[in-house]
């Protein structure tokens, strides 16, 4: 394996832990204030972190299938913690494939989440049982095949969220602001 490659490896793991441990700081709902913003930050890098595999010419394993990691990491908690935080907030609709057709489906942050992490923590058993080729492999792949496509519409949506939590203010709070503003 290139020394670049190495490199892009060793990133990759680091951003992929630090999605993990953010999001599930995020699910324990001990800073609800703070869940919107850092969503919409873990998964804005962690999709940089797939854009950088996504710009590398395909990354192919030595070995002709994959060698098996073992089970996958149980997503599900992360999934209804995050879906019991945001609850209310966390469905949303989405164009399927805007280059085909305008069929819209629906979906939500938590399963998009939960859908990002189980890519990444497959990527991660193998990069820690020494195999870094095969884990850049799995992520370029499922970022191209899944997880890319998940965190944009996720992104699209915790952007979308925060932008009416913070812009969409009371008329009469908007107005009296103005007025103080206007009249010191």
């Amino acid at each position: 394996m290139s020394d670049d490659l190495q490199v892009l490896a060793d990133d990759c793991a680091a951003e992929a832990r630090t999605f993990l441990t953010t999001m599930t700081e995020v699910a324990s709902g001990s800073e609800p204030a703070a869940a919107l913003p850092m969503t919409l930050l873990a998964v804005s890098q962690v999709l940089l972190m797939g854009s950088r595999l996504g710009a590398v010419q395909d990354v192919v394993p030595v070995e002709r299938f994959e060698s098996d990691p073992g089970p996958d990491v149980d997503v599900d908690p992360l999934r209804t913690t995050l879906g019991n935080l945001f609850e209310g907030i966390d469905d949303y609709a989405h164009v399927v494939d805007p280059l085909l057709d305008v069929d819209v489906a629906r979906s939500s942050v938590s399963d998009d989440v939960a859908e990002i992490a189980l890519a990444l923590s497959h990527g991660l058993r193998h990069y820690d049982a020494g195999r870094p080729v095969e884990a850049l492999w799995w992520w370029q792949f499922s970022y191209l095949s899944t997880w890319g496509d998940s965190g944009a519409r996720a992104l699209r949506a915790v952007l979308c969220l925060l932008g009416h939590v913070r812009l969409d203010a009371d008329d009469d709070a908007a107005a009296e602001a103005e007025f103080d503003a206007l009249h010191p």
